[in-house]
């Protein structure tokens, strides 16, 4: 959130603060909370508490005399929470200049009327343009930029009243033409044809422009209701393609399923070893063949049950075990994604399990889905607002299901599911889990992701969730399983 110098009074105080790391000053006069551990140069605190301090920020500013574009706008009522560049400001009271904010962000302060109040919505503090309004009043370029935020939105509109209205009372003939463009695009021709029909009766000279440089490559369901649904699947469709065109064809000679079954535990401890110290845990073969061993001892070994490392250890042990009896239904015929619904939710509990029973977790931590936001280190993708995420979820499985493609399936399986963070924790190694028993479903190998390699890892996922570009992800997962599949020295342990 933003903390204005006024809300810490005192000036000792506030140098304290900032001293012992549980303020920055982001712009003069203003500040974030932070965590006093955060190194110099993470952009964890800046990134989480972006949204929450520009309301703060907009709000003492211009008191309610603001709201942010409409293309802003637009973007956020899809659920694209990602942090922008520069976002858009408007207000009467602006004055044209840039306000510089940390990490080469800053808000625009654009000196212009905002909309009436009926066509602004204010949400977490946040005045931005209601949907219908964003809509007309977003930037053709937007169609191209955003094609899937868009498409997302225009999936949500049921009649055309719900735009023809501003349309009509504004004059707005070449918006309407363009609409129109965009829902024929989206294959809503009632809608489209209700805005030409409607403002040629009222004696307008009305042309259709289709805004998107390409036709929709799915039919979204009509029912649907949730921007955030149509929003996966739209990316999974677009995304698809690249990632078949990328990754390597399956293996062409099948193991059988005790011989697969075995890889996977020859690969465990290095698995573990990896995937653990992705997530910044400090663990050694050593631990981890001890955890999974008669030498593991919650109740009398006091380092055991204390050390969160350990309890880390053990819950991947708990959890891989249960992953392997995912695979091995899938390998004698279950569709991947209907038993990857079934079972991930034990994936998560056995992930976590050690640890409540060391007390280190409360019982209800393995209740499922997570019930606030969440947010990732380091990165401008903001996950799904807990709504959002619910609506999300099932959809991701439905992908799964109903996805010929294991190399999609695994691919974008894993991005998916790391996009929407539907937990408090453990989301990469699920997503991790996840990504193994899709490959597992074409016949590819186990495959390790090396922690060597975590920077280029997580910049290929930043990719693929703030520029939907899933190129560099796919390039990523795929080299490492061809080089798998090719019996090039993969992921080792530490010597």
């Amino acid at each position: 959130m933003g903390i204005h110098a006024t809300q810490v009074p005192n000036a000792k105080h506030r140098l304290l603060l900032k001293k012992y790391g549980f303020i920055r000053e982001v712009s003069k006069g203003w500040y974030i909370a932070t965590d006093p551990t955060e190194k110099e140069g993470e952009t964890t605190a800046w990134y989480s508490a972006y949204w929450d301090f520009v309301a703060a920020f907009l709000n003492y500013k211009y008191g309610n005399n603001w709201c942010i574009s409409a293309d802003q706008s637009l973007l956020l009522h899809a659920g694209n929470n990602t942090v922008p560049k520069q976002l858009i400001v408007r207000s009467p009271k602006a004055n044209n200049k840039p306000s510089p904010l940390p990490f080469d962000t800053s808000v625009f302060n654009y000196k212009t009327n905002i909309p009436t109040e009926e066509l602004i919505v204010v949400e977490n503090e946040m005045r931005f343009y209601n949907k219908q309004a964003a809509l007309i009043y977003c930037s053709p370029a937007i169609y191209i930029t955003n094609a899937i935020d868009v498409r997302a939105i225009l999936s949500t509109i049921r009649n055309a009243s719900e735009v023809l209205h501003i349309l009509l009372l504004k004059e707005h003939i070449t918006i309407a033409g363009r609409l129109a463009g965009a829902f024929r695009n989206m294959g809503q021709d009632k809608i489209a044809n209700e805005i030409i029909e409607t403002f040629k009766q009222a004696d307008y000279d009305i042309r259709e422009q289709d805004p998107f440089t390409h036709t929709l490559p799915l039919a979204l369901p009509h029912r649907e209701r949730s921007p955030y649904a149509n929003r996966i699947r739209l990316m999974w469709s677009e995304m698809r393609e690249t990632v078949i065109k990328i990754f390597p064809n399956p293996p062409k000679n099948a193991q059988s399923v005790n011989a697969y079954l075995q890889t996977i535990d020859d690969m465990y401890i290095t698995d573990a070893y990896h995937s653990l110290s992705i997530e910044r845990y400090q663990v050694t073969p050593e631990l981890i063949t001890r955890v999974s061993s008669g030498a593991w001892n919650l109740k009398e070994n006091k380092e055991d049950r204390k050390q969160r490392d350990a309890m880390a250890a053990r819950g991947y042990y708990q959890a891989f075990k249960q992953v392997k009896e995912s695979i091995q239904k899938i390998l004698q015929g279950a569709n991947a994604g209907e038993q990857a619904d079934i079972d991930h939710d034990r994936w998560y509990r056995e992930l976590f399990d050690p640890s409540v029973a060391a007390g280190i977790l409360e019982p209800s931590d393995l209740a499922g889905y997570r019930n606030q936001q969440v947010y990732i280190g380091n990165s401008k993708h903001v996950p799904l607002k807990v709504e959002a995420m619910r609506d999300a979820m099932p959809v991701l499985f439905e992908l799964l299901i109903e996805e010929p493609e294991a190399s999609v399936r695994a691919v974008l399986g894993h991005f998916v599911f790391v996009f929407i963070h539907p937990y408090m924790d453990g989301n990469g190694r699920m997503a991790r889990f996840l990504m193994n028993a899709m490959l597992a479903s074409g016949g590819y190998p186990w495959t390790v992701i090396p922690v060597q390699q975590r920077t280029q890892y997580m910049h290929a996922l930043e990719h693929a969730s703030v520029e939907q570009n899933i190129e560099p992800f796919a390039h990523f997962i795929g080299q490492i399983v061809d080089n798998n599949m090719k019996g090039k020295k993969g992921a080792q342990l530490p010597k």
